[in-house]
């Protein structure tokens, strides 16, 4: 039990012992290798009454949240080979996407850091409104008070960094809840920040069982702004609780990637691969349903199938490992199921659907109906569909046909297709010549329709973490 890490809570500047513990296992081997402090109501509430205060007592000037949040990419990326050890461990992630995410989130901090410079409102044409010329108008963009970002266990450090940079950069304080199973990057990175000059009480690090800590969170009134990335079901609840108070919702999806039979598939072939299988295929944005011109379908299906069979599936802790466990055993046994039943129904697996404790091979069904789990519900494991269409109309009709709208990719060198995907494909994102998980941390990150609201990435981010205020000066 030596090598178990103990990861405390941090409330007020100080790391505290919970009420009792949550166990943290490495997600190969099932062995433990933290215990997580779980946060009583007490805690969660001194928690936040701590950030209230420290936003209301110490404010940092723009210039000064530039240099800690710099200085925290900076001690991120020295610190590189901690992080993906944790990262490996707690999430089963790969150690090349462990390494990923590592430089996605000196990235993010990075991002975050320069649009502290850059927060301004704008003038206001008042002068054009009649009697008015003897006032000018503009606005300024305030920080909210204390954020609370809420985050799932398929991006343990670099969503983390995608609730608390912005927050910070635009003046806030910060209530940080990691999942139960991922927590070890996020305290990592509390430390961190803390290193780096930021005030000990702005950032406040809880953990324990995601509804009851999270009705704890939304019944909490000094909370002024709430981040949440996770399924539709709990968005929608958090939604619902904090009633008029702003909240950004990053949330499940089914997500589509169209080939056209004109696209360019040997480009086409490994990015719709590593969509749909990397992370084990647990990313709002993999690929689950992928439709195929049916003009190229046996030729691009055949590609998939050998490209898949060539990935380096096992231990996420060997350098070679490509595809590495799901989160849970219990998941990956849900998953299974789910292909069986797509099986049952009429589906032919063409390749994978076998498991082995938490490891479910990639996976991918052909023959499917849109009433099998495997296409109306979010599968959040590595297994993609394959669906031959004859017109794009229809392809964009069948990506619309789920309450889910996050984001989709399109394969095609007809300018004219691409435009009429980017106009209606009902969705957040739409990348042409990408698969649907293509994504770089600056750029607005959102869905619609079921998948959420509200927009991530630093800069828009802030925009949502921040109030607009109006300021009229009369010359008398």
């Amino acid at each position: 039990m030596s090598n178990v890490r103990q990861v405390p809570l941090l409330i007020g500047g100080e790391w505290v012992s919970g009420d009792g513990t949550i166990e943290v296992t490495d997600k190969y081997s099932g062995a433990v290798i933290a215990h997580a402090a779980r946060a009583s109501r007490e805690q969660v509430d001194a928690a936040v009454a701590s950030a209230k205060q420290s936003f209301e007592h110490h404010q940092l000037e723009p210039y000064r949240r530039f240099e800690i949040l710099r200085k925290t990419s900076e001690l991120i990326e020295q610190r590189r080979s901690s992080f993906v050890e944790s990262i490996v461990g707690e999430s089963g992630f790969p150690v090349s996407d462990a390494n990923n995410e590592v430089t996605r989130a000196v990235q993010t901090f990075l991002l975050s850091a320069e649009e502290t410079k850059r927060i301004v409102g704008e003038m206001v044409p008042i002068q054009g409104a009649s009697g008015q010329s003897h006032r000018t108008a503009y606005t300024i963009r305030v920080p909210r008070g204390v954020v609370c970002g809420i985050t799932s266990f398929n991006s343990p450090l670099n969503m983390v960094a995608h609730k608390v940079a912005p927050a910070l950069a635009a003046g806030n304080t910060v209530v940080i809840k990691p999942p139960g199973a991922t927590p070890i990057s996020a305290a990592s990175l509390c430390e961190i920040l803390i290193e780096a000059g930021l005030p000990r009480a702005h950032v406040n690090l809880i953990q324990g069982p995601g509804g009851q800590i999270g009705n704890w969170l939304t019944s909490n009134p000094d909370i002024r702004f709430y981040t949440f990335t996770g399924s539709t079901v709990v968005g929608k609840a958090l939604h619902q609780a904090v009633g008029l108070r702003p909240i950004a919702l990053e949330l499940g999806s089914i997500a589509a990637t169209i080939v056209c039979s004109d696209a360019d598939l040997a480009r086409a072939v490994p990015r719709c691969v590593n969509s749909a299988f990397r992370r084990a295929g647990q990313a709002c944005t993999s690929i689950q349903r992928l439709f195929i011109d049916e003009e190229v379908f046996d030729q691009f299906a055949g590609m998939l199938v050998d490209a898949t069979r060539a990935l380096k599936v096992g231990d996420p802790h060997s350098p070679e490992t490509e595809v590495g466990p799901m989160i849970s055993v219990d998941e990956a046994i849900r998953a299974e199921r789910w292909i069986h039943e797509a099986v049952q129904l009429g589906a032919t697996l063409i390749q994978g659907g076998k498991r082995e404790r938490a490891l479910l091979q990639p996976s991918i069904l052909r023959d499917v109906r849109n009433d099998m789990k495997v296409m109306c519900d979010e599968i959040f494991a590595p297994v993609m569909s394959i669906i031959p269409f004859r017109s794009f109309d229809d392809a964009i009709r069948q990506v619309n046909s789920t309450p889910f709208g996050l984001a989709a990719g399109v394969f095609t060198q007809d300018v004219n297709r691409a435009i009429k995907a980017t106009r209606e494909l009902h969705v957040g994102i739409v990348h042409i010549n990408e698969s649907s998980s293509s994504r770089v941390d600056l750029v607005p990150f959102g869905g619609v329709k079921d998948s959420g609201l509200g927009r991530e990435g630093p800069r828009y981010a802030i925009q949502e973490m921040t109030e607009e205020r109006l300021i009229t000066i009369s010359t008398l």
